[in-house]
């Protein structure tokens, strides 16, 4: 597991645009007078999705006074948890989950789709700009492992050439189909479910 690292590069300004000004005082509304600072984690993910994916320290700043709260809580809520990037990625971001039920049933294979096809090594951009990836710990769909998070979307039960022939799809600019890539619907088992069978829209 890569440790999270700050970019060296960093703009010199950052401001919400107007449509994520008005998303994040609709955020801040839902919670009581003098608790805004709880909206910290949604003004972040804001400030990701409109700097292509990645947070730079200007815009903790910049939320930090918008949000009326000390800097360095800001920074340590981006930097603990792993859904924020702190440094560029690509167009298509692969998380690949590699805890426990992932790994038994083939994570470490995918690792190696990801070194062979997007980069030899984690957080390190595709030749083309196109694609990043790296390991991550439970993403939470355990019982459709093996998995990849791209972006914001999950694509399950994978194996090498399911990945191959995403990672195809996204090198081209084309947004692939999430969901289970074995056809399994929800959490039902591999082999589709067994009970309740005769229940009419079970």
């Amino acid at each position: 597991m890569s440790v999270k690292k700050i970019s060296k590069d960093q703009p010199d300004t950052f401001e919400f645009n107007a449509q994520n000004i008005e998303l994040a005082n609709k955020m801040i509304s839902n919670y009581p007078k003098g608790k805004q600072q709880s909206a910290v984690m949604a003004l972040l993910y804001l400030a990701q999705r409109q700097n292509n994916n990645w947070i730079p320290l200007t815009a903790m700043k910049y939320i930090a006074k918008f949000l009326e709260m000390p800097y360095i809580k800001v920074y340590e809520v981006a930097s603990f948890y792993s859904m924020y990037n702190l440094s560029p990625v690509g167009k298509f971001f692969y998380q690949v989950c590699t805890t426990t039920p992932c790994m038994l049933r083939g994570a470490y294979k995918l690792v190696d789709v990801c070194k062979n096809k997007i980069s030899k090594n984690e957080n390190e951009i595709s030749k083309d700009g196109n694609c990043s990836w790296m390991e991550v710990e439970c993403l939470g769909a355990c019982i459709s492992a093996p998995m990849v998070q791209i972006n914001d979307h999950y694509y399950e039960d994978l194996d090498e050439k399911k990945l191959e022939k995403i990672i195809g799809q996204t090198t081209e600019g084309k947004i692939p189909e999430p969901g289970s890539y074995t056809g399994r619907t929800n959490s039902e088992p591999e082999n589709n479910r067994k009970t309740l069978l005769g229940i009419k829209n079970a």
